[in-house]
């Protein structure tokens, strides 16, 4: 019997009558769980549970359709069920639709800055959030820079490149947008052609386009996504390969080899040498 679906049951005042592994669990493990009472609810552990339930909360306090949290600890997460009965292909248009409402939402105070109120992170990827006046010091220092160590060392060589040249290629004090931060295909949860929940956030406060261009890594968006939150504006394609770079990074050093090709073509995307 799982101890995590022990737990969950444990935190939301129910006995446990069965419970199944939802798919994914590359970094955490996530868990469909059936309550004595009758619930079907999700479990999830680690890294950081209570990170996750403040990033879900203020998704869905922006508007953005989320699962509900039940309740956390330092141990366990466990949230609303939400079936996923569709694919994205159905509903690209609506997902468009949800960022843009997300993304205006601002930082307490309505501040020009970027970053989040702690660091978390994916899996053994530190993601650090640490407060900046300006985007691209953010996306150099905390997007970037903190690889540096860990990628062969003309991976390092080329990236130091790119975050001299980040003032003239992102604009410097964009409108600080709510981003879900690790928006792929596999994070959004779609019941009869609409987006009824986003998953797994790595929420922080930046530029509205890091989703828009993140989303693309894995999958081709069709133009009625991109409209749905207005045109694009001028020089987002470099734009676009410099945000899903960190994608690439990230996954770099969690799966290895694989994904140094795609860190090489974001790189020449980029206009690296």
């Amino acid at each position: 019997m799982s101890r995590l679906a022990r737990h969950a049951a444990t935190l939301v005042g129910s006995g446990l009558w069965n419970w199944h592994p939802l798919q994914g669990g590359d970094i955490a493990q996530t868990l469909l769980v059936y309550l004595n009472d009758g619930r079907t609810v999700v479990a999830k552990n680690g890294p950081d549970p209570l990170a996750e339930a403040a990033m879900l909360r203020a998704l869905g306090g922006s508007g953005a359709p989320v699962p509900a949290v039940l309740a956390v600890d330092a141990d366990a997460l466990v949230m609303e069920y939400r079936p996923m009965e569709g694919t994205l292909a159905t509903c690209w248009g609506d997902l468009g639709r949800v960022l843009a409402q997300m993304h205006e939402a601002r930082p307490e105070g309505g501040m020009i800055r970027y970053g989040w109120a702690g660091d978390y992170a994916l899996g053994a990827v530190s993601v650090c959030n640490t407060w900046a006046d300006r985007w691209p010091e953010f996306w150099a220092a905390q997007r970037l820079g903190v690889h540096l160590a860990h990628v062969p060392i003309d991976v390092a060589r080329r990236l130091e490149q790119l975050m001299r040249r980040l003032p003239d290629l992102l604009p410097a004090t964009p409108a600080p947008a709510l981003l879900h931060g690790d928006l792929w295909s596999g994070n959004v949860l779609v019941a009869h052609r609409r987006v009824t929940g986003l998953i797994d956030p790595c929420c922080y406060y930046g530029h509205a386009e890091v989703d828009l261009a993140t989303v693309g890594v894995f999958s081709q968006p069709p133009a009625a996504f991109y409209m749905a939150g207005g045109p694009l504006e001028p020089g987002h394609a470099v734009r676009f390969a410099i945000y899903r770079l960190w994608i690439a990074l990230v996954h770099l050093r969690l799966f290895g080899a694989t994904y140094r090709p795609m860190v090489a073509q974001y790189l020449d995307d980029a206009g690296v040498g």
